[in-house]
C-alpha cells in the first residue's frame, strides 16, 4: 500500500478534537537492533496488555503560516521534551498527512504506568499518537476502505515513531517482521496472530514488578544502534529466527514448559546484547536480579509455569497462566514486592488492543 497521499489537504481548515487510548506490549521475542528506517533485524512476537496504556486527545484548530505548531500536556503538564519529540515526528510523516501543516496542535496525553522505565511507554504513546493522525485521515477525507486499512496504516505510522508501538495496535498475539511461513507477517507494520493458538494464551496475565521507576539512563534508541557494532549481534539475530519458530510451535501446541525456557532466554539475551556492546551498559539492578532467583525457586518448589520477561529496563514482567492467578499474586505479595520500588506492582493481562475515545 502506498501510504504517501497528496490530496490530504484541506480546502476549509477545521477545528476539533479526536482521541484513542492504546495499549502497550511485552516482547516475548525480542526485536534489537535495526536497519535503514525502523525496519527490525530480526522479527518480534509480544502479548498486548490490557491495563497499561496511554490515553490521548489531540485538538486541532487551523494555524496560520504554512507550518504546523504543536504543544504537548503530560498529565496536564506542559512537557517541552515531548513536545519537541512528536514535533520531529510530526515533520517527518508531513508527505503521509500533508494537512499537518496546516493544523496547529494541542495534545493532552496520560499514562497508567510510568513513562522512559522501561515499560514500553514509547509503544502506547507512539500507536495512541499513530491512530489519531489517522482518524483525523478516516473523519475528514474517508479514505479507508475498511477498519484493516485503517489500523494497518496506523500500524505503519506508529513504527516510524518508535518500532515496538506497531505491535500496540492489535490485541492478543501480534508479531512484527518477516517470518518464515506467516505471509502476512511485515517488517514495515505489525500483524496479529490469529491461527493456532492455544486458549492458555488468551487469557495469559502480566504482574509488572517496579523495582526503579526512574528514568533509565540509556534510551533504546541508542541501544539499537549499539547492535550496528556489536560483535554477537549475528549471532543473536540468527538465534532470534530460530526462537520465533520455536514460539510459534510452542503457542499451537500450548507446551508451557518449552515457553518459560524461550521467553526468559530471549529477556536474559536482550540484556547481554547491551552488555556486550560498545559502550556497554547495565540496565537491570540488584533487586531485578534478587526477583529472577526467587521467581526459579518459586517455579522449581511449586511446578507453576510462571517466567519473566524484561524490557529495556529493570522492571520484571511476571508471567504466569490466569489459573494460577491465586497462587502467583500470592507468592508476589509474600516473596517479591519487598523488591520493588514502594510496593508497587502493575497487575495486567493480555488485551484486546486499542479503543477510540468518544469525545
Amino acid at each position: 500500500m502506498n501510504y504517501l497521499n497528496s490530496k490530504l489537504n484541506f480546502k476549509e481548515v477545521p477545528s476539533g478534537k479526536v482521541g484513542w487510548r492504546s495499549p502497550s506490549n511485552i516482547a516475548l521475542l525480542k526485536y534489537w537492533g535495526k536497519k535503514a528506517v525502523q525496519l527490525p533485524s530480526n522479527a518480534s512476537l509480544s502479548f498486548t496488555l490490557q491495563e497499561s496504556l496511554t490515553e490521548t486527545v489531540v485538538k486541532f484548530f487551523p494555524t496560520s503560516g504554512k507550518n504546523f505548531n504543536l504543544k504537548f500536556y503530560l498529565d496536564g503538564i506542559h512537557n517541552d521534551i515531548f513536545a519537541e519529540k512528536i514535533s520531529t515526528f510530526f515533520k517527518a510523516l508531513v508527505d503521509i498527512f500533508p494537512f499537518i501543516n496546516q493544523l496547529g496542535f494541542k495534545i493532552h496525553s496520560k499514562n497508567t504506568f510510568p513513562h522512559s522505565v522501561g515499560i514500553a511507554s514509547s509503544a502506547s504513546g507512539m500507536s495512541a499518537i499513530a491512530l489519531t493522525l489517522c482518524e483525523i485521515e478516516r473523519k475528514y477525507f474517508n479514505t479507508f476502505s475498511s477498519n484493516d486499512e485503517f489500523f494497518q496504516k496506523a500500524s505503519y505510522i506508529a513504527r516510524l515513531g518508535s518500532g515496538s508501538a506497531c505491535r500496540s495496535l492489535y490485541g492478543g498475539l501480534v508479531s512484527w517482521g518477516e517470518i518464515e511461513g506467516i505471509e502476512s507477517s511485515s517488517n514495515l507494520y505489525g500483524s496479529k496472530l490469529i491461527l493456532n493458538i492455544k486458549p492458555v494464551f488468551e487469557t495469559y496475565q502480566d504482574s509488572i514488578l517496579i523495582v526503579d521507576s526512574t528514568q533509565k539512563k540509556v534510551s533504546s534508541r541508542f541501544g539499537h544502534e549499539l547492535m550496528n557494532s556489536n560483535p554477537l549481534s549475528n549471532k543473536r539475530f540468527e538465534q532470534a529466527n530460530n526462537n520465533i519458530q520455536r514460539l510459534l510451535s510452542v503457542i499451537s501446541s500450548g507446551d508451557l514448559v518449552e515457553f518459560v525456557k524461550i521467553v526468559e532466554s530471549e529477556a536474559l539475551t536482550l540484556h547481554a546484547m547491551m552488555m556486550t556492546s560498545n559502550p556497554y551498559f547495565i540496565l537491570m539492578k540488584p533487586n531485578t536480579i534478587s526477583i529472577i532467583n526467587s521467581i526459579w525457586e518459586f517455579r522449581e518448589e511449586t511446578e507453576i509455569p510462571v517466567c519473566f520477561s524484561l524490557d529495556a529496563g529493570p522492571n520484571i514482567h511476571l508471567l504466569y497462566p490466569h489459573e494460577n492467578k491465586d497462587q502467583v499474586i500470592a507468592f508476589i505479595n509474600s516473596e517479591l514486592l519487598k523488591f520493588t520500588n514502594n510496593n508497587t506492582v502493575i497487575h495486567d493481562k493480555v488485551g484486546s488492543g486499542p479503543e477510540k475515545l468518544e469525545l
